[in-house]
């Protein structure tokens, strides 16, 4: 199953087996994150720790990223780590966010974990199964882009994202919405919607597009991710 294929059937897993994987299994995971693409100017730094060097842990193992306090840096973490997630459920393993896992290293630096290890929780069928909102709330347009993006979780499912299009470019803009707006807009929104992009970039890739810069800009109280491709 490739990465773009998974899309439509990934999980948030909530329950992991207790069983610690292969190590061979966590290398080929660390060794792919490592040569994952990350959006321009704000680089994350990542790293594999075990249940015992996490509070809140529910998982085995916990994939860990770190970067700078900015909506940029926190973005360009959503962009890889959903890489990874993908990743890991094409595996047939299971993976999910969790924003109360945090690593015991007590690092100013740290961004989010992405769990993951052994599962009994099935993957989705297909897109009919996910509980998210009309394209027609996120994109002028119904294509294999907004459909991609539309599928991207996102924190207490707010789907914060807008798909605007140009000549040779994708902007996912961060507009959030509902309730749940106040609390998410300062960091989670953001790898919300590095999520989401990541999502943008493998559509744009599965129509045989190259996508040639990962532009994160913020200005004022708006910020959006711009994807360059020809």
């Amino acid at each position: 199953m490739t990465l773009y294929e998974t899309i439509f059937q990934r999980r948030q897993v909530r329950k992991f087996e207790k069983e610690p994987l292969e190590p061979d299994t966590l290398d080929r995971i660390m060794d792919f994150i490592s040569q994952a693409d990350q959006l321009e100017g704000y680089p994350v730094s990542f790293e594999l720790l075990s249940d015992r060097e996490m509070t809140g842990a529910t998982a085995p193992h916990y994939l860990v990223s770190y970067c700078e306090p900015c909506s940029s840096a926190y973005a360009g973490a959503g962009y890889v780590l959903q890489m990874a997630d993908l990743y890991i459920q094409s595996m047939k393993l299971g993976s999910g966010w969790f924003m109360n896992a945090k690593p015991k290293n007590n690092r100013t630096d740290f961004c989010i974990a992405l769990a993951l290890g052994n599962t009994k929780e099935p993957m989705r069928k297909d897109a009919k199964d996910f509980k998210r909102i009309p394209i027609s709330k996120i994109s002028l347009e119904d294509n294999n882009i907004a459909q991609a993006v539309r599928l991207a979780p996102s924190s207490l499912n707010s789907q914060p994202w807008k798909v605007v299009y140009g000549a040779g470019r994708i902007i996912l803009e961060d507009v959030g919405r509902g309730m749940a707006r106040p609390i998410l807009k300062n960091k989670l929104n953001k790898i919300d919607l590095g999520i989401a992009a990541r999502h943008a970039a493998l559509a744009l890739e599965e129509e045989g597009n190259i996508v040639t810069k990962r532009l994160p800009n913020e200005s004022g109280k708006n910020f959006q991710i711009e994807l360059s491709y020809q």
